[in-house]
């Protein structure tokens, strides 16, 4: 067993309380990690609030990254040693996995949202020996340790900022991989990104990269867009109710090439499908609420052949993005640093509520 100590969860839509935990040793094809980072996400906070079936109490956390201090008989291709950034959970042997497209596994929701291994286990116990939920996203990283699949982790060089790397394994990924992997965005076109948040503004950047003339953030946050622009958006628009307004006001008259939704607002959602050009492509990444509904002209889609697609975690295959993500970052091209601001681990209630309202675009907190 591993002593560790970790930010429990046991009541929904409370602060997580730092608590000493044991871990398990880890099994065949798993990693034991020491950790340096992790990133606060909008989706940690879904999951305290008790809209994704986590179970109590746990450990959440899933933008990890650190140190591989033990091994699994079965892990071959790390050392002890290794630094490495944490993504989510995939089993490896359904059709989506079989075709490189993890991010679609057909055992998503029970392998990043269950609060256990496949087999149903936890790998952590309280003081008192109770079990805790734990794995989520096959990680659980708001902790000092954390047991982990393989599968879950990228190796990355050691002359990185280790502590800073943890959000490419969702979040960043998020924005960035909807732009370059989900819609593939052509260079010369239009993009519009609506909600610049750490996402948003991953999309931002991505949109340069894949060579995209106009690139429309749209917010209300003021300090928002003006890190948009900063990031490299070509306009930076105030979000109101008519989207074919602000794609002239763009200058794009015959509406936006792609739209990027990072909201999870339907009403924004259904607004927005109006401002797509022809053969126009909009990305749903946000967080929409159960029972929300997208609602649209079928003969506006069918005519002029516009897609809506639903996006999750960028399309990515961690294994793959997250060092060509890293590549970008080097080239000066993907500046992600920009968005981050750190926080202790005793900080970690600050952290949460310093993304929560806006003040910071992406915490970490660093260990």
């Amino acid at each position: 067993m591993t002593t560790a100590k970790a930010a429990v969860l046991r009541t929904v839509g409370a602060a997580p309380a730092i608590e000493p935990v044991k871990l398990e040793e880890p099994r065949a094809d798993e990693v034991l990690i020491e950790m340096r980072g992790v990133g606060i996400c909008h989706t940690d906070m879904v999951m305290r609030d008790g809209h994704l079936p986590v179970p109590l109490p746990v450990v959440l956390g899933h933008e990890g990254s650190g140190i591989v201090r033990a091994l699994g008989s079965d892990v071959t291709d790390l050392a002890v040693g290794d630094h490495v950034v944490l993504s989510f959970m995939s089993c490896n042997h359904c059709p989506s996995c079989a075709e490189s497209s993890p991010a679609y596994c057909h055992s998503w929701v029970p392998l990043n949202f269950f609060g256990a291994r496949s087999d149903g286990s936890t790998a952590l116990t309280d003081a008192a020996g109770a079990p805790v939920h734990s794995h989520v996203f096959g990680q659980s990283s708001f902790a000092t340790h954390a047991v982990v699949n393989r599968r879950n982790t990228v190796k990355v060089d050691k002359d990185l900022p280790l502590e800073l790397l943890g959000p490419l394994g969702c979040g960043i990924q998020t924005g960035a991989g909807a732009v370059l992997n989900a819609c593939r965005v052509r260079a010369g076109s239009s993009v519009a990104v609506i909600g610049v948040g750490a996402v948003g503004l991953s999309a931002v950047m991505a949109a340069g990269i894949a060579g995209a003339t106009t690139i429309a953030a749209i917010d209300i946050n003021p300090a928002r867009l003006d890190l948009a622009i900063a990031l490299g958006a070509t306009h930076a628009l105030r979000s109101g109710g008519d989207f074919t307004a602000l794609a002239s006001e763009a200058g794009c008259p015959a509406g936006f090439d792609y739209v990027i939704d990072t909201t999870g607002i339907a009403s924004l959602v259904n607004a927005a499908i109006l401002a797509l050009a022809p053969r126009g492509e909009m990305a749903l990444v946000g967080a929409y609420a159960p029972g929300t509904e997208v609602c649209a002209d079928t003969t506006h889609l069918m005519s002029a052949g516009r897609v809506i697609r639903g996006v999750v975690e960028g399309s990515a295959d961690p294994q793959q993005f997250i060092p060509q993500l890293i590549a970008f970052h080097r080239e000066g091209r993907f500046p992600f640093d920009r968005l981050v601001q750190y926080f202790a681990f005793e900080e970690i209630a600050d952290a949460v509520a310093a993304g929560e309202s806006g003040k910071v675009v992406k915490p970490i907190v660093r260990f």
